[in-house]
């Protein structure tokens, strides 16, 4: 036992506020673990939500693990001390429960490493009767959690407010009646939003592709996604404050979900429908932040399109507090909002077109024009902001060359208009490879191969590279790949991941990959029929798959589809 690792878990919780601990014994445990380190974990706001969620129940304490940073991976290692939680430094092992909250691809190794440092069994179906019910949320485990399954028990499919009373419940319950493991996970299979992947048996044909998910008795023909209605029922902001995390913000949700129908976002399909917190309630929720005097982050889909925006932004400046955005629309910013921002200080302002021509924002009906652009670059002008950035997607369906050269001339002209308005700052791309998301149109897709991304990218960076504070940053394409896998990978990819970890991690992804005998290529390069059936077949997000094709459809014809309105039944899920 490393008694230094110890302490410095104590260290880390007496710089926080806002934190729950209970003395042992008083309440059933339950590990709450985010699969990325402290600094990470700590900006993520659902994290807050279900850690808050489950420590205002009387039966329960809820515990942080994070992923320890690399120098203390090895402590852990080379002295086998088990990984251990925040609050008490309990050993991972000893949570009856353990629930991860996964939001990235790359981070399902860091979970796999994470139960290996807990010295708890990996692979689900050899854990004993005493050893933890591991379960998985977040958007991840939502969209396809088949990539986890060989791991994982449980997965909580959609938003955790509504999902996890029931499951607690469930689970006291069965602990009451003294049910065995497999009982138990048959009970928690009946509660709404809950996938037990044991459950279900997955056959393929001769050729590799999946052709039957077949429910084992007591499980559920789907799995229905489970939202909350009023997000005024379920404030969400920040609980623990602490200095110590990526944004350093106090976090405030202004809204959840999107109905902008953009055919690439995962999340726009899934947490649909969009749904607004009321302005009163996010005051408050500004109000109880004060005594911290931190910076507000407000989160949402797209802040902009907050009905009461300008209202907020006005409130929140008008407290003495300073504020910033996870993300706004170019569409919809407004001059109040711009302004509001650059008070705060914010330096650098962030528009996300995702593609150059008009023609590829057709295509994924951004519903985003130059015009656009410029106005809120413009604005951002005008209130002083020096810096601006660009998020663009390469690879897309549908894409061509010239599609490259009109992000290359978008990119001069905006910078043309920012020395024009007096800004001597840096614009940003940020480009990364199009990875086909589950639930979307683009899910029956190929991903662009990764010579032709690789090739695209180049012919941007050598045509920008002599433009003064013009400055190109990009995700690395093999690691696209693997995401790419992963994202809409079967459960013979589960076996793998774990494979990989026995070898070290996602450097070994590709080799485990080959020693599985399964093809890359088979996940990323080829079109899907249009009756093919996925991994995440049972799991039902309240939309018709037929609708997803249509947009598919609109989408090679460059059709637009319009936004969410009220009265609207198109996708199925109102």
């Amino acid at each position: 036992m490393d008694w230094e690792l110890k302490q410095e878990l104590k260290e880390q919780l007496a710089r926080e506020q806002g934190y729950y601990r209970y003395p042992a014994g008083t309440r059933a445990r339950f590990a709450l673990v985010y699969p990325n380190s402290y600094f990470v974990g700590m900006s993520n706001l659902g994290l807050h939500i279900i850690y808050d969620l489950l420590n205002q129940r009387s039966d329960t304490a809820c515990e942080r693990v994070f992923l320890p940073d690399r120098d203390k991976i090895q402590r852990y290692e080379n002295t086998k001390t088990p990984l251990m939680s925040l609050e008490n430094q309990t050993p991972l092992a000893d949570f009856p429960i353990i629930g991860f909250a996964v939001s990235f691809e790359m981070d399902y190794f860091n979970v796999l490493k994470i139960l290996q440092l807990g010295h708890v069994t990996i692979k689900a179906s050899e854990r004993s009767e005493r050893e933890p019910i591991v379960i998985a949320g977040g958007p991840c485990a939502t969209f396809n959690p088949e990539p986890l399954s060989s791991v994982i028990d449980a997965f909580i499919i959609g938003e955790g407010e509504v999902i996890m009373p029931a499951f607690m419940d469930a689970y006291f319950a069965a602990q009451a009646d003294g049910v065995t493991r497999a009982e138990l996970l048959q009970r928690l299979a009946e509660v709404p939003g809950v996938y037990v992947p044991s459950l279900y048996k997955h056959r393929y044909d001769a050729a590799g592709q999946l052709v039957a998910i077949e429910p084992q008795a007591g499980a559920p023909e789907h799995v229905l996604r489970q939202w909350v209605k009023n997000l005024d029922d379920w404030p969400a902001h920040t609980v623990v404050v602490t200095e110590d995390t990526e944004f350093n913000l106090y976090l405030v949700e202004t809204a959840r979900g999107c109905g902008r129908h953009c055919r690439f976002c995962m999340a726009g399909y899934c947490f649909r429908v969009p749904r607004n917190r009321s302005l009163a309630v996010i005051n408050d929720e500004v109000k109880d932040a004060l005594k911290y005097q931190k910076r507000i982050g407000l989160m949402g889909a797209a802040i902009s399109d907050y009905p009461e925006i300008d209202a907020l932004c006005k409130d929140i400046l008008g407290v003495g507090l300073s504020m910033s955005v996870a993300s706004f629309r170019a569409d919809s910013v407004t001059e109040e909002l711009v302004t509001s921002l650059a008070k705060s200080g914010l330096q650098t302002l962030t528009m996300a077109p995702e593609a150059g021509s008009p023609k590829l924002r057709a295509v994924i009906n951004k519903g985003i024009e130059e015009e656009h652009l410029f106005h809120a670059l413009d604005l951002g002008l005008q209130a002083g902001i020096p810096n601006y950035r660009l998020y663009i997607m390469i690879g897309l369906p549908f894409e061509e060359d010239e599609d490259i050269e009109a992000i290359i001339d978008l990119a001069n002209r905006l910078k043309d208009e920012m020395e024009a308005g007096g800004a001597r700052g840096r614009l940003t791309l940020s480009i990364n490879p199009f990875i086909p998301k589950p639930f979307t149109p683009f899910q029956w897709k190929p991903m662009c191969d990764k010579k032709t991304v690789e090739r695209r990218l180049k012919r941007i960076e050598q045509a920008l590279k002599k433009r003064k504070n013009i400055h190109i940053i990009n995700e690395s394409p093999r690691s696209a790949y693997v995401q790419g896998v992963l994202a809409r990978g079967d459960r013979r990819v589960a076996d793998v991941l774990v494979r990989a970890c026995e070898m070290g991690g996602a450097k070994a992804f590709k080799r485990a990959m080959k020693d599985a005998g399964l093809d890359a290529a088979f996940y990323l390069s080829r079109e899907r029929e249009g009756d093919e059936l996925f991994p995440w077949a049972r799991l039902d997000m309240g939309f018709r798959t037929s609708y997803l094709w249509d947009e598919l459809q609109k989408a090679e014809a460059l059709q637009p589809t319009i936004p969410c309105f009220d009265g609207c039944h198109r996708c199925g899920v109102c």
